[in-house]
C-alpha cells in the first residue's frame, strides 16, 4: 500500500472497507487526511488484487463501515475487530523487512512514501500531481520528498567541463 498509494500510516490505518470506491469506472480509495481533507487515490491494480485476497481471506470484505485492516492478534484487548493502529503497522513493516532480510538504517514508513513520491516523479508524473496524490496543502513540502536531486551523479560536480 505505501509503495503504491504513498498513504500516510494514521491515513492507512483509518481506512474502512467502504473505503474503496469506484469513480469514474477506476476503484479509488477515499482517504481522510490532515486537516480534515478527503482526497480520492486511484487504486493501483497490483494492490487492489493483495487487498481483496486480503478481504476474502480475513472475511469481512462486506462490512463496509469496519476498519480495512485489522490487526492479526492483539495482546491489549483481545479484540480483532478494530483497526490496526499507525504503530501496529509500522511494527508489522519493520518485522516483515527483517524477515526479508532488508536492513536499512532509517527504515520507517515516511521514508517508503517518499520513495513512492520519488519513484512518481523519476517516471515522470507532474510534481503537481504527486503534491495532490500525497495530500500536501503546499508544494514546497511535495519538493522536500523528492529525492532525485540527491543522487550523486547528477551532481554539477560531473556536468563540469573544461
Amino acid at each position: 500500500m505505501y509503495l503504491f498509494h504513498a498513504l500516510r500510516r494514521t491515513e492507512l490505518a483509518d481506512l474502512k472497507v467502504g473505503s474503496l470506491q469506484e469513480r469514474r469506472g477506476v476503484a479509488h480509495f477515499k482517504v481522510h487526511g490532515k486537516g480534515s481533507k478527503t482526497r480520492f487515490v486511484p487504486a493501483h491494480a497490483a494492490a487492489l488484487n493483495a487487498i481483496n485476497c486480503y478481504l476474502e481471506a480475513a472475511g469481512h470484505g462486506e462490512e463496509k463501515k469496519t476498519p480495512l485492516f485489522r490487526p492479526v492478534r492483539n495482546n491489549r484487548t483481545g479484540t480483532l475487530q478494530k483497526a490496526m493502529t499507525g504503530d501496529g503497522i509500522y511494527k508489522m513493516v519493520k518485522d516483515y523487512s527483517a524477515a526479508a532480510g532488508i536492513e536499512v538504517d532509517g527504515l520507517c514508513l515516511h521514508a517508503l512514501r517518499a520513495t513512492a513520491a520519488t519513484n512518481a516523479l523519476d517516471h515522470d508524473s507532474d510534481i503537481a500531481k504527486v503534491q495532490e496524490w500525497l495530500g500536501h496543502a503546499n508544494i514546497s513540502t511535495t519538493r522536500l520528498y523528492d529525492r532525485r536531486r540527491s543522487k550523486p551523479e547528477d551532481s554539477p560536480t560531473f556536468k563540469v567541463s573544461y
